[in-house]
């Protein structure tokens, strides 16, 4: 079937193991992706493995050419690309646009880095230095996730890219047209064989990652496979870069506004249905604020538009977690409840009087819901966000300078931040923690975790 604006999904031979992929808005087929075969797999992860010297060897200038020209072919497919992930997963078009330009953006950032990746020298004895420089891994697996397929896409690939690896890239079984197109676009500014996209499902991701002529396995989604990786790796001496699942709290301080603080909340806990890495999944808010908080957070929902999650399986996940919070005790303030109708469409909800034993406040739930704790000071909101298993982000709102800095010390995560739900600086980094993964995640220094540091020690011969 065609999807808007003439998106055609192919139908390929089904003698071969299909994907199906179902709009979460209706609920109808969309199309259908060949799994690549074992024996394609490893053909092209052994032209990967032939081409890296040669594309390492290419001049920076000129990876970083064929980067930005990547970079032009999203941005003037960004209509298309945007098109098929709200088919695909139901996130909605203008923030698929968004995540096309930020990708692309990515590239251009990474284009620019890429030159300037450097060394550093070590004075010995006078007649001596060392030289610490760099080399590109070799292969990189590339397993990227359905919630930002692009944007998340083009971290990964473009700091491999810039600094002389090869990559396998297969993107998520759930978004594999999106995936697909944005391979297909940026393997036509590269040298053949220098990105390749194979299609599949976890088995597929497994495999890749098990395989001992690969050099880096790069990873977003799920923590349970992360550590699966991770396994696999320690076998094979392949590098893993992790960036897992999180539980991401928000602590309210007394003293600010509660109906500013509810509109932070309902922002981190409801854009795209909750399904971005750092979406607010635990709120930790001080009693002094919390009636009037509750009472706009109720509202913010409440005026939430209902948008589907990915698929039903998913949805079913989100239910189960909010059914365990009622269970247990929790208020079911507005939504929670399964619509009618087709497609895998989830409200908006609020809970209230959550504490550590309900399965929404220890595990991430990925879906529209804001589960709230009530505090008696901001040091125990701080422990108690600090108190979980994940290491990804936290934010805090407070107008104290002194509660602030209390907060980025003590908080056990990668990133902290402080009056703001989303945001930061372009080309800031992440670095997640504990069951949240592990290594570097954009920025400068996404580009030396795609390398490998030589010492060169050299010395005159004697006359």
């Amino acid at each position: 079937m065609s999807a808007p604006n003439a998106v055609t999904f192919p139908t390929e031979n089904r003698a071969t193991e299909m994907i199906e992929i179902l709009d979460p808005a209706t609920g109808a087929t969309v199309g259908h992706v060949p799994m690549t075969g074992l024996a394609e797999i490893d053909r092209r992860v052994g032209l990967a493995d032939r081409v890296q010297p040669t594309w390492a060897r290419t001049a920076s200038a000129e990876r970083a050419a064929a980067l930005r020209a990547g970079a032009a072919l999203l941005r003037e497919c960004a209509d298309e690309l945007a098109e098929l992930n709200r088919v695909e997963t139901g996130r909605p078009r203008s923030e698929g646009e968004q995540g096309v330009l930020t990708g692309a953006a990515t590239l251009e950032q990474y284009a620019e880095l890429g030159p300037l990746h450097r060394g550093k020298a070590l004075q010995g004895d006078f007649e001596a230095t060392d030289l610490m420089v760099w080399e590109p891994c070799g292969v990189v697996v590339a397993l990227t996730p359905w919630n930002d397929p692009v944007a998340v896409s083009c971290g990964l690939l473009g700091a491999a890219l810039a600094t002389g690896n090869t990559v396998v890239y297969k993107p998520s079984e759930r978004a594999p047209h999106t995936g697909g197109l944005l391979g297909e676009l940026l393997a036509r500014a590269l040298p053949e064989g220098v990105l390749q996209t194979v299609q599949g499902d976890g088995r597929i991701g497994a495999l890749l990652a098990a395989r001992t002529d690969v050099d880096v396995v790069a990873h977003v989604g799920s923590t349970a496979t992360g550590r699966s990786i991770a396994k696999s790796v320690a076998a094979t001496g392949a590098k893993a870069l992790l960036e897992n699942g999180g539980n991401d709290a928000l602590v309210v301080d007394a003293g600010v506004d509660p109906v500013w603080a509810a509109g932070q909340a309902a922002l981190g806990a409801f854009a795209n249905s909750g399904q971005i890495c750092v979406s607010v999944e635990r709120i930790f808010v001080h009693r002094d604020v919390a009636e009037a908080f509750l009472a706009a957070l109720v509202a913010e929902a409440e005026s939430w538009k209902t948008a589907p999650l990915v698929d039903r399986r998913h949805r079913d996940q989100v239910h189960a977690h909010v059914r365990d919070a009622v269970d247990l005790g929790a208020d079911l303030l507005t939504g929670g409840a399964v619509p009618d109708g087709a497609g895998a469409h989830y409200p908006a909800t609020v809970l209230a009087h959550c504490d550590s034993n309900m399965r929404i406040m220890r595990e991430e739930t990925f879906g529209p819901i804001a589960p709230v704790r009530r505090v008696d000071t901001f040091e125990q909101g701080i422990a108690e966000a600090a108190a979980d298993d994940y290491g990804l982000a936290a934010t805090v709102l407070t107008p104290s300078m002194a509660h602030a800095q209390h907060a980025w010390r003590e908080l056990p995560v990668g990133t902290v931040k402080i009056n703001a739900v989303f945001g930061g600086a372009p080309g800031g980094a992440a670095h997640p923690r504990r069951a949240s993964g592990s290594g570097f995640g954009y920025g400068p220094e996404l580009l030396d975790e795609m390398t490998r540091t030589k010492v060169v020690h050299l010395r005159p011969a004697p006359h």
